[in-house]
């Protein structure tokens, strides 16, 4: 599926990939129609709030070292970058960077600017980010309100380039437009695809490695540099100057299909290089495809075979002990949709039974037009697993918990992981994308199992102490009752 970045803005996930927030069954029905083009989304006539597309692009390029953003919205729309202020300040430590908060402004939309509009108030907004951060690049992230009463972004920064000599990118991921707020990655990307990525110079033995925040940057490093290649982590932490050579780049790889397809996609089709399309470097199969996609990229096949096989020989003995200790463990995964499908053959791989599945949204395909690889391992696995599509709606995963009381709860936001502990279920929660990675990580994460499933006193003292404010007659219906039939 082409990429047009002719265009100022990237179509929803809905409308480009026929993305889904509502579904309940199995894993493999889930593949089947949605490789026989019969899958459609439910709505639900009851829901609880959400995240938002325009959050996940303005915090997601709040992480760039020497760039700015302007949030052109009320002021309530940067509420959720102090989570990510938090997120970036553990990152900086881990990379021994300068202590500081991100370089983030709000243009404080109110009433009066819905009826008269507020270019006046972006344009001073811009100039003030530039005054006080002095940044490489400045992005301007629209919302509901801005994009509901037309501000002209584009012409708004067109006015002020002559006068600010620093590329100023527009990212249009007003939430109202898409239920799946991973879109909002793919506004980020498409905005630095069309204002920052030029051209290649040269090709260099660089890799892009697309990830979040997560902390295995020097693991990566030594790994790559004996097959004779340098990382560039993106997007947070690395510089606008990385950014614009990322299309001189020996390979793209991502930690998580969801993030990555998007930009390595775009730039293996507009500057041909190549997008490693792989599971995720989660647990042994997971690591190894995505080792051997790389080495295949880049010509390494040979120098990668024999890394794989030094390092599966190394964690043989302790993953043959966890499995012997982690056999007969049921438990439930919710995640993102990349990391649940993951993180359910990672777990399988740890010798736990997976009873249920269940991701934020499900992407049936990916932009280069191919499922995500992480659903057709599943669909080729000889057991089928229940599964089933949310945007986050807690109520139906603790009236799921509650009936399946499953042995374990695996979870990648904090707040649903939480919830899971209030019911007195043993939870993790995969806070940094490196958990499990490669070979080592997954022996690390199999003994993080084990202490959860062998320490439960701080969940039995708190489910004991605990009002849930969920009802009998809630707990005791179908956990998808207000799950509407298919809408188109």
């Amino acid at each position: 599926m082409a990429i047009n970045l002719e265009l100022p803005e990237v179509a929803i996930r809905e409308n480009r990939l026929g993305s889904i927030t509502g579904y309940q069954g199995s894993i493999r029905d889930l593949g089947s129609r949605a490789a026989g083009c019969s899958l459609q989304n439910k709505g639900r006539c009851f829901s609880q709030a959400s995240a938002c597309s325009s959050g996940c692009a303005q915090n997601y390029l709040s992480g760039i070292v020497d760039a700015a953003v302007v949030n052109h919205a009320p002021v309530g729309c940067v509420g959720d970058s102090a989570g990510a202020n938090e997120q970036d300040k553990w990152g900086r430590k881990v990379r021994g960077l300068p202590y500081r908060n991100i370089n983030i402004l709000n243009t404080n939309m109110v009433e009066e600017d819905t009826v008269f509009g507020a270019v006046a108030k972006l344009k001073g907004a811009v100039r003030e980010a530039y005054r006080r951060f002095s940044p490489k690049a400045v992005f301007v992230t629209t919302s509901c309100v801005s994009g509901i009463i037309g501000e002209d972004i584009v012409s708004a920064l067109d006015e002020l380039r002559e006068e600010i000599p620093v590329p100023l990118v527009p990212v249009f991921c007003e939430g109202f437009k898409s239920q799946i707020w991973a879109s909002g990655f793919d506004a980020a990307f498409h905005a630095l695809l069309t204002g920052i990525v030029n051209p290649p110079e040269k090709k260099t033995n660089k890799v892009n490695l697309i990830n979040f925040r997560g902390s295995a940057r020097n693991q990566i490093t030594a790994m790559l540099a004996r097959f004779g290649l340098e990382p560039v982590f993106m997007v947070p932490y690395s510089s606008i100057d990385e950014l614009a050579r990322a299309s001189e780049a020996a390979a793209t790889i991502s930690i998580c299909g969801t993030l990555g397809g998007y930009f390595g996609n775009a730039l293996e089709q507009r500057y041909g290089v190549p997008y490693v399309k792989a599971l995720q470097p989660h647990g042994v199969s997971g690591t190894d495809n995505w080792l051997r996609g790389l080495g295949a990229a880049v010509g390494k096949e040979a120098e990668v075979e024999a890394y794989i096989q030094e390092e599966k020989a190394r964690i043989a003995s302790d993953l043959s002990e966890l499995k012997g200790k982690l056999a007969g463990t049921k438990a439930v995964v919710g995640m993102g949709p990349s990391f649940a499908h993951d993180y359910i053959r990672t777990l399988q791989e740890l010798g736990v039974e997976i009873i249920w599945g269940a991701s934020w949204h499900y992407d049936p395909q990916y932009d280069s037009g191919h499922a995500p690889e992480t659903v057709s391992h599943l669909l080729e696995a000889g057991k089928d697993i229940p599964f089933s599509v949310a945007d986050q709606q807690v109520f139906e995963m603790m009236n799921l918990l509650n009936k399946l009381k499953p042995d374990l709860y695996i979870g990648r936001h904090p707040g649903m992981t939480v919830w899971a502990i209030k019911l007195g279920i043993p939870s993790i929660m995969i806070g940094d994308e490196y958990t499990a990675y490669g070979y080592q990580g997954l022996v690390d994460f199999g003994f993080r199992v084990l202490d959860a499933l062998t320490n439960r006193n701080f969940v039995k003292k708190l489910s004991a102490r605990v009002k849930l404010p969920y009802t009998d007659w809630w707990l005791e219906q179908d956990s998808f009752t207000f799950l509407q039939d298919e809408v188109v």
